[in-house]
């Protein structure tokens, strides 16, 4: 079968297969992010509730190790090359062992923030997701040079947050949050368009593989944004 990243429907009967295979596709990626921020979400809560386990990760030098384990693990973990070789369940499965990565990089939040504005600022996150990944699923405009404009964006946050480790600017640090808030929203609604478009009807394989990397890429668009709105909403512990 030819891969047509823009099928035509033929027939209304072909035409309400391929809305229900998108469907269900999408429903898939939802659905893979969820539980990786639930992984996520329960990884950081035990480690911040057990002291002596806290005390380890983030009282001793391998303090550093966890923190940018996450990263290390993206860059190498989820090359072109493995996904490619890899199969969708390991692929999944992977995608969920780095869940419980960043779970204990963020455990440290907890003893940040108190309880009810990690919740509140989880919900105002996710409001944001839904809506902007609504308009990604849903708007007609092409968002491709938008979302590659805001993956350059992305590029200068990451180096940007790299010097500031150095510098300890406040305003530096202020100017990336707001820069990151309108990258990591606009990047949700173009990669959820980009979803939608690539999509191969019948290629079962094909779509259960990009339904993960899918889920990867708009899980980290929902951490980092919540990131960002925690560090200007957040209540702090006294």
């Amino acid at each position: 079968m030819s891969y047509n990243p823009n099928p035509t429907p033929t027939s209304y009967t072909e035409g309400r297969t391929l809305d229900l295979g998108l469907q269900s596709y999408m429903q898939s990626v939802y659905h893979t992010m969820t539980v990786g921020l639930a992984i996520t979400g329960l990884t950081a809560f035990f480690v911040s509730s057990v002291p002596s386990l806290f005390h380890l990760l983030f009282g001793t030098p391998l303090a550093w190790v966890v923190v940018f384990a996450p990263l290390a693990f993206l860059w190498f973990g989820f090359t072109p090359r493995s996904i490619m070789t890899m199969s969708s369940g390991k692929l999944m499965r992977t995608f969920f062992f780095f869940s419980v990565l960043m779970g204990l990089s963020m455990a440290v939040i907890f003893q940040l923030y108190t309880g009810a504005s990690i919740a509140r600022v989880f919900f105002i996150t996710a409001a944001t997701f839904a809506a902007t990944s609504l308009y990604g699923y849903t708007t007609r405009r092409d968002l491709t040079g938008v979302g590659s404009f805001l993956f350059m964006g992305l590029v200068g946050i990451v180096i940007a947050s790299l010097v500031n480790i150095f510098m300890h600017s406040m305003m530096v640090q202020f100017v990336i949050s707001v820069i990151g808030v309108v990258v990591f929203t606009g990047l949700t609604a173009a990669q959820t368009q980009s979803l939608k478009n690539v999509y191969a009807a019948g290629a079962t394989e094909a779509n259960a593989k990009m339904a993960v990397v899918g889920a990867l890429n708009l899980y980290l668009n929902f951490i980092n944004l919540f990131q960002i709105l925690l560090s200007f909403m957040g209540d702090r512990r006294n």
